[in-house]
């Protein structure tokens, strides 16, 4: 969970380091994005190293409310010296607030975190980086898997990255398969 809270921080970093400043706007309307991207490759570099990388069909930018919507995006993060992917992720909508580095993903939500060994499925994640916790919906069945053996599911995930425990709201159930 380490890499996955560092993985947040880099995904809040690539987009909130992109902007384009066109002056004032003549709309007073708030639902109307200062920035509109499309089929986006954006790529983190620094001293030579990539650090991560974001694909969307679309991205749009919110100043006045410091928020960032992508659409049908996929994530990676690059581990020491951008040699390997450690985390990949991909969702269908997510949102960021840029001020907070809170993230939400929905619609086929999907994080492999390679350096965890653990794959999560579900339908949507919230991210809280002031607290550095993971939340499924409370009644959203989440999928994790290793490549072990490990399958099992369970509602209602939350995750303390901090403090590495993982806990459900409702019933879990499948295979947990020790290395031990």
């Amino acid at each position: 969970m380490k890499k996955l809270s560092g993985f947040c921080c880099v995904l809040l970093l690539l987009l909130a380091s992109c902007t384009f400043d066109y002056g004032e706007s003549d709309s007073s309307g708030d639902n109307i994005p200062n920035l509109t991207m499309d089929n986006v490759d954006y790529v983190r570099v620094i001293s030579a190293d990539p650090l991560a990388r974001v694909k969307a069909e679309r991205v749009e930018r919110y100043e006045k409310q410091s928020i960032m919507k992508l659409e049908n995006l996929s994530f990676e993060q690059y581990g020491e010296r951008g040699e390997e992917v450690n985390v990949f992720g991909r969702a269908g909508f997510a949102q960021v607030e840029t001020d907070t580095g809170n993230i939400f993903l929905e619609k086929g939500v999907m994080l492999d975190v390679e350096t965890e060994d653990i794959v999560l499925e579900t339908n949507q994640l919230e991210w809280e980086d002031e607290t550095k916790t993971l939340s499924s919906g409370y009644y959203d069945e989440v999928y994790i898997y290793r490549e072990n053996g490990t399958r099992f599911s369970g509602r209602g995930l939350h995750v303390d990255a901090r403090k590495h425990e993982w806990e459900f709201t409702g019933s879990v159930r499948g295979t947990y398969i020790s290395d031990d």
